[in-house]
């Protein structure tokens, strides 16, 4: 009898136990009900778990970038491992497989010239007004540009096919720029901002998030410098390379399709990249040297002008492309003859036409 009311006591405990326990559950489940969306918006506003890009608006971009700069080793940017040089040429056409580098044509010398003064293009107007058509642009060098027995004459003809696609394609840098500029001045990103970071980062081999590397490699390259090496690289577009394969600034290559070089050895594997068109040229050109680790020191110049008066001098950054030749000083001293002989610097300056809604967009 003792043993059944003792039982029945522990029975009721146990009980009385059970209640306790899933009220206090219950409580517990109501109080995180009611809490939970209040401390989700604690932690996205001190946290910022979800966001990619952190930023004040009106704060010096430069001091944000401060911030960022974890990866960084001082005020150099980041040398990245494993460099995909698919990512980084991926919107360039090497070879022929774009539309336009397969239905462009060859025009004659005759025809370009023509062509030319139809339009009312001249580098004595673009002197002027600091314009230029890139509607003019020219696909392929003419043959006959190494008949032209004078100079001066080939010289302004060489500058004229290649000065527009060299002015569009930092036009396109400066829109890039600018968007990183406004993107990264904002306190949250759209997912299509983000994506087109990403694609940014993979373009000019960065790591994601390497904000500061981004900013100093996407850049544009003084007009007067491009215009000075396409002109030494290509003979002033006599060249087999310029001439056969569009190849404007003598890039080499140890995969796919190119020229072999005359003259070298047979176990030598490099050749001189062929492109499509002249543009995909100048494009692989400016890619290179900001991307490749030969050019920090060019890039960190260029930097440094950038944040002293946002002009770039052609004639101080020459002095960084040493390692682009084998003949190192010889070569940055011939580009600075080119350069300054040829007034080349009164090209430095010059801008889109804008002709349509689509070439306003790059000004």
């Amino acid at each position: 009898m003792v043993r059944l009311k003792k039982n029945k006591s522990i029975k009721l405990k146990k009980k009385k136990n059970n209640i306790f326990r899933f009220s206090a559950i219950s409580l517990l489940v109501i109080f995180s009900f009611f809490t939970l969306p209040s401390l989700k918006i604690f932690l996205d506003k001190n946290l910022n778990f979800k966001r990619s890009i952190i930023s004040n608006a009106g704060i010096n971009f430069d001091q944000e970038l401060e911030k960022r700069k974890k990866v960084l080793d001082g005020e150099k940017e980041t040398k990245t491992k494993n460099l995909s040089l698919k990512n980084i040429f991926a919107d360039i056409d090497f070879f022929s497989t774009d539309d336009e580098g397969q239905n462009s044509i060859r025009f004659d010398a005759r025809t370009i010239e023509q062509l030319f003064k139809d339009t009312n293009y001249n580098l004595k107007r673009v002197r002027e007004t600091k314009l230029v058509n890139i509607g003019n642009k020219i696909d392929h060098l003419p043959k006959e540009i190494k008949s032209i027995e004078s100079s001066k004459k080939r010289k302004r003809l060489f500058i004229q096919i290649v000065l527009p696609l060299i002015v569009e394609e930092n036009a396109k840098i400066r829109l890039d720029r600018k968007e990183l500029f406004r993107i990264l001045s904002k306190n949250i990103n759209t997912q299509k901002e983000k994506n087109w970071l990403k694609e940014k980062f993979k373009q000019y081999g960065l790591r994601d998030g390497d904000f500061y590397s981004l900013k100093v490699r996407m850049d544009e390259i003084p007009v007067s410098l491009a215009l000075a090496q396409a002109a030494k690289e290509t003979g002033w577009g006599t060249s087999r390379f310029a001439q056969e394969g569009n190849a404007l600034f003598g890039q080499w290559t140890w995969n796919g399709e190119g020229i072999r070089p005359a003259g070298v050895d047979k176990d030598a594997k490099h050749k001189v990249a062929k492109f499509a068109v002249l543009k995909a040229s100048v494009r692989a050109y400016q890619r290179n040297l900001n991307t490749h680790s030969s050019y920090i020191e060019f890039r960190k110049e260029r930097a440094i002008q950038r944040d002293n008066d946002e002009k770039l001098d052609s004639l101080k950054l020459v002095n960084y492309l040493d390692k682009y030749a084998e003949t190192g000083q010889q070569y940055i001293d011939v580009l600075k003859q080119i350069i300054n002989q040829n007034s080349l610097t009164d090209f430095d300056d010059v801008n889109v036409m804008p002709t349509s809604n689509k070439t306003k967009k790059l000004i």
